[in-house]
């Protein structure tokens, strides 16, 4: 369901904004991450400028405000016409496996590592994609990363991914 409600701060929406009108309808699939890689890569300013919004977001409290299971997190944009009916949600993980759940629509996925050689599910500084109907534990090994995900009308399913 998709709400015109945004909590997070104008520049940290528009920043996302670029990324989400550039991805809108594409499937989620091998595709769409090299896209993303070459398009908005870890190497290029606009990657530097969103984990610098991320982290003073976490500064500020706005961003990663909730904390369960040695994981920070939070939703700070809600699926609406500004993200292309996508929510964006951030984790602040550490060496530490987060709640299995199944991503009915897909799930992107950027990376962030902050501390050593931090991995999410294996992918280092950059973009990942999980398709629609996917399940994961999602896992940061190797130190401490800030992950923001992508969800396409903001579903994402923890109830049904028991197993």
């Amino acid at each position: 369901m998709i709400t015109e409600r945004v909590e997070a701060p104008t520049d940290f929406v528009d920043q996302l904004a670029v990324v989400t009108r550039a991805i809108v309808g594409k499937p989620l699939d091998g595709h769409l991450v090299e896209q993303l890689n070459r398009d908005f890569p870890a190497d290029e300013l606009w990657f530097a400028r969103t984990r610098e919004l991320c982290e003073q977001g976490c500064q500020d409290g706005w961003l990663c405000a909730r904390e369960a299971g040695g994981i920070r997190f939070g939703r700070p944009v809600k699926p609406s016409s500004a993200t292309a009916g996508m929510s964006v949600d951030v984790v602040d993980m550490k060496n530490v496996a987060g709640p299995r759940h199944a991503h009915p629509n897909g799930e992107i996925d950027l990376v962030m590592p902050l501390e050593g050689p931090a991995e999410f599910d294996g992918c280092a500084a950059g973009w990942k994609v999980y398709g629609p109907n996917t399940v994961h534990e999602p896992t940061v090994a190797g130190g401490r990363a800030l992950v923001l995900y992508l969800l396409p009308d903001g579903a994402i399913d923890f109830a049904s991914s028991a197993g």
